[in-house]
């Protein structure tokens, strides 16, 4: 089996193994940008889809190709990459979104609520995302940069809700060569060139920062930062569920206990605080740090301070003992 074949060989080995616990009924979508990784992902889906249904245990596998509108011919490069799902036998929708906001994270969530508005009127039991050991290893370096914690440092999950990444323990040139033979012509976004004057931070990082790391420590960065993402992960879950326990335990009618609160250790504290912060309405991408020590403050170094206003309208004051997270007046 010559190397390209081993390529398609481990991108159809993912997908099966992503929806191996799915019963044979279950509708499989595959989000489709028609670059490379998420062609290879859908080529990857349609095999798994066919050859099941010949062996008698029929897999539905559909498409979903979202169009940002932030490009010029952004319309006709969705509608190619529908296209090319079709030629793979994968029935095809093209979802047209507008961006509330800049940057890749507006974008970002015009995406996912996308995907999420599609699986809902499809029935679709999982959505399959073509992120690579790449992306991943560049999400953990952009965490870094950013003076991130462990959640973020833990970079994206094989598995979250109905998402699905199968394609994580593979690197950008695998997904590159098996679309190389497969004959089929990914789109490639100038944007992704870290040289194009409207280039993402991210694509710089891809372009110029890990380069230069590999150069510098030599070969396997993009594979530490993945085992390194995968360690944190296991951390950062561990913590998260004693947390959920630590802010359960600290409910009640009127709010939280402020002592059961203060003789947690500040790992356990601050992640309950954040979780309770974003329950009560606070955006988690814009809860910062210092929102959340400003909070932990009323707890651990209380004196008769007034409410700390938190992102989202939402403002959190100690009283009698509890903390009360509430809409803010106007």
């Amino acid at each position: 089996m010559n190397a390209p074949a081993r390529e398609v060989a481990a991108v159809r080995s993912a997908v099966t193994a992503a929806v191996a616990d799915l019963p044979p009924d279950a509708l499989v979508l595959v989000a489709c940008s028609g670059g490379p990784d998420s062609l290879a992902l859908a080529a990857g889906t349609a095999f798994v889809a066919q050859r099941s249904t010949r062996a008698g245990t029929p897999r539905r596998a559909e498409a979903v190709v979202v169009d940002h509108g932030l490009q010029e011919a952004s319309a006709q490069v969705a509608d190619d990459a529908a296209a090319a799902c079709r030629g793979l036998g994968l029935p095809a929708v093209v979802v047209r979104v507008e961006v509330d906001g800049r940057g890749e994270a507006a974008a970002r969530d015009a995406r996912y609520a996308a995907l999420d508005r599609v699986a809902d009127e499809l029935g679709a039991a999982v959505v399959l995302l073509g992120h690579t050991l790449d992306d991943q290893a560049e999400t953990v370096l952009l965490g870094l940069a950013r003076g991130s914690g462990a959640r973020a440092l833990a970079g994206m999950p094989a598995t979250r809700g109905r998402f699905r990444r199968p394609l994580l323990g593979l690197r950008r040139a695998d997904t590159l060569a098996a679309c190389a033979a497969l004959h089929l012509q990914p789109w490639h976004d100038p944007t992704n060139d870290g040289s194009h004057a409207d280039a993402s931070l991210r694509s710089r990082v891809r372009d110029d920062a890990l380069p230069t790391l590999e150069r510098v420590l030599g070969p396997g960065v993009a594979d530490a930062l993945a085992r390194s993402a995968a360690q944190l992960r296991d951390d950062a879950d561990l913590l998260d569920a004693l947390a959920d326990d630590l802010l359960a335990a600290a409910r009640t009618a009127d709010g939280l206990d402020v002592e059961i609160l203060d003789k947690a250790p500040p790992a356990l504290r601050t992640r309950a605080l954040r979780s309770a912060a974003i329950a009560a309405g606070s955006p988690a991408g814009a809860l910062g740090r210092s929102h959340v020590l400003a909070v932990d403050a009323l707890v651990t170094d209380w004196h008769g301070q007034g409410p700390v206003a938190l992102p989202g309208g939402i403002a959190v004051s100690r009283a009698c003992g509890r903390l009360a997270l509430n809409t803010a007046p106007a």
